[in-house]
């Protein structure tokens, strides 16, 4: 995207300063490896300390801890430009700072937050979100984790799935049941790595994002310090309805940006490529597939912008952010499958962008919170 700071832009100097430095950081740290890293299964660790040093990991975080200050449109043109390193699991493992670490700045206690934090922001440490259980899923208010207070520590026993950065973190954001059923007993906890009866289980093998590292963990009488509660405790499900209006929002980056790389290199294709003694581009049905991929990735685009505005105001945009979502992913569904179509065989080959970006877009209508409860948030806010 080009820089733009005309009155009718969300981005002012500053934002297209940190874009600039950012998609630097991409093009010198993450592009000439992210092949031989996606085969790996995983990026260097260091590569958290460098995003550190560049600036990155601080950005939307209190300054107090080394952060810029909370401003959500320094976060998404952060996001945008990591994503062109074409590789959504390398820019979720990166940034699963920004699931794991909102709640201890929100809630967590003054001692918790000024151990934790500066450390994570450093890229010293590594935070994770873990809330996703075997038999859970998206069904956050029935989670069986339990945690049961013994004196000053809890004690807590269950499992959980599918948690990005699971493998290599130190600090785990632990959803758990300490009450009755229901949203109303739910708590989060900090969990660290190495403590007694926690486990982490073995690293998951996906579709796509293949450079995150994703895992299982295992309580098992893990006793942890009640002074690792963040927030109140049972009052943890509003914690984490709170955290993901972001987390959704990124995912909207995401998918916005997902479409935008698969349409560039369509258009870089269509323009090289020769079929039946003319250019793809030639033939009108591959314009037009175009002009409708286009069409679908600004109207998405705009829209998210705009529930970033009404975030960044403190509006409260539950409904709207829940329909950014499936509307940005819908559009990155259809784009990204246009896109390996339009490219034929050779989308289908590993060596091509688009096959990456084909698979690595799956997950985006299920992570944080999947396209079937979204709308059922909308029909919520609805009175539905």
């Amino acid at each position: 995207m080009s820089s733009n700071t005309s009155p009718l832009s969300y981005f002012n100097e500053t934002h297209e300063q940190v874009r600039m430095s950012v998609r630097r950081f991409v093009e010198r740290e993450i592009l000439p490896y992210i092949d031989e890293w996606e085969e790996a299964g995983e990026f260097p660790r260091e590569l958290y300390l460098k995003a550190a040093q560049a600036g990155i990991n601080g950005i939307g975080y209190p300054e107090e801890f080394g952060g810029t200050g909370p401003d959500v449109f320094m976060k998404i043109v952060a996001s945008e430009e990591l994503m062109r390193s074409t590789s959504g699991g390398l820019v979720a493992g990166l940034g699963s700072l920004d699931i794991g670490l909102p709640p201890v700045v929100k809630w967590g206690s003054d001692a918790m937050k000024q151990k934790v934090v500066p450390e994570v922001l450093a890229g010293e440490k590594i935070a994770a979100l873990a809330i996703t259980e075997p038999g859970g899923g998206s069904d956050v208010a029935n989670l069986r984790t339990r945690a049961v207070r013994d004196g000053d520590d809890y004690i807590v026993n269950g499992s959980k799935i599918f948690i990005t950065s699971g493998v290599r973190a130190d600090y785990y954001t632990v959803a758990v049941r300490t009450g009755d059923t229901g949203f109303g007993g739910v708590s989060l906890l900090l969990i660290e790595k190495g403590t007694p009866g926690f486990t982490v289980g073995r690293k998951l093998k996906k579709m796509g994002w293949w450079a995150s590292d994703t895992a299982e963990l295992f309580f098992q009488d893990c006793r942890v310090p009640a002074t690792n509660l963040i927030g109140p405790e049972n009052g943890g499900f509003f914690c984490i309805m709170t955290n993901f209006l972001m987390e959704r929002l990124m995912l909207c980056v995401m998918a916005n940006m997902t479409s935008e790389l698969a349409l560039e290199a369509c258009m870089k294709y269509v323009h090289e490529r020769e079929a039946f003694g003319r250019k793809l581009g030639q033939f009108q049905v591959t314009r037009h597939k175009l002009a409708e991929m286009a069409t679908q990735l600004d109207v998405s685009r705009e829209y998210t912008y705009r529930i970033a505005a009404k975030i960044q105001a403190g509006e409260n945009c539950i409904k709207e952010m829940s329909m950014a979502k499936n509307f940005a992913t819908t559009v990155s569904d259809r784009v990204t499958y246009d896109a390996v179509q339009i490219f034929g065989g050779m989308g289908y080959m590993r060596e091509s962008v688009v096959d990456r970006l084909y698979r690595d877009n799956r997950i985006l209508a299920i992570g944080g919170g999947t396209y079937e409860i979204m709308n059922e948030v909308i029909a919520k806010q609805l009175g539905l």
